[in-house]
């Protein structure tokens, strides 16, 4: 289960950082299964194999995750109300990973889980947070609490807010974050690389790296 030629289910595949990881993991030989809702949004190739269904789909999940190497959970949101998008997806996706014997999961969640929540720099803590995505964080306390307790190889990667460009100086990478740290930035291309090398490497197996630049 290591390097090149594996396989990998993709969740939320025409996201911001589906989308860059859909194209990195062909760029180094792997297959992906991408989920999506809409057929609009991605196109079939020989290495992309495109599924249309629901992320909290049952059925769905046990049809499609059976065969592969791991399973990615990339979702997004554009609302700002509460949701339970996240932690459903995830308690289908957990119940359907373990129906198939697939063990290796990563899942997104970002700066404002858990312990990650104060260390993304001033305008995300006191704008953004409060006003735009504390709704979307709260599911993603309980699905990171599903993932912990699911008995699966993961990793839940928490990166610093997006931005289009990368920041200076190299990727800082935390399991513990320091009091005081703030991660400030990261790009979708940097996330979805960071995803790539945690499989291709089986690394940060259940710890929750917090990534990004100051």
């Amino acid at each position: 289960m290591f390097g090149g030629n594996m396989r990998f289910f993709v969740l939320g595949a025409s996201g911001g950082v589906g989308s860059c990881l859909l194209e990195q993991a062909v760029a180094r030989g792997h297959r992906i299964t991408a989920q999506t809702r809409s057929t609009a949004k991605l196109t079939e190739t020989e290495a992309v194999a495109v599924a249309i269904g629901s992320p909290t789909d049952e059925a769905f999940l046990h049809r499609h995750i059976a065969g592969h190497d791991a399973v990615v959970i990339c979702l997004g949101i554009d609302r700002q109300g509460r949701t339970t998008l996240f932690s459903e997806t995830t308690k289908a996706v957990v119940e359907a990973m373990q129906a198939a014997g697939v063990r290796r999961l990563v899942a997104v969640t970002g700066i404002g889980a858990g312990d990650s929540k104060g260390h993304g720099g001033w305008l995300y803590n006191r704008i953004i947070y409060p006003l735009f995505t504390r709704n979307r964080y709260a599911d993603k306390d309980r699905q990171e609490a599903i993932i912990e307790q699911s008995g699966l190889d993961w990793t839940i990667v928490r990166p610093a807010p997006f931005s289009a460009r990368a920041g200076s100086g190299p990727l800082q990478v935390h399991t513990e974050i320091p009091h005081g740290l703030q991660l400030r930035s990261i790009t979708r291309a940097e996330v979805a690389g960071f995803i790539l090398d945690s499989l291709e490497g089986a690394r940060f197996l259940r710890r929750k790296p917090f990534i990004g630049h100051s």
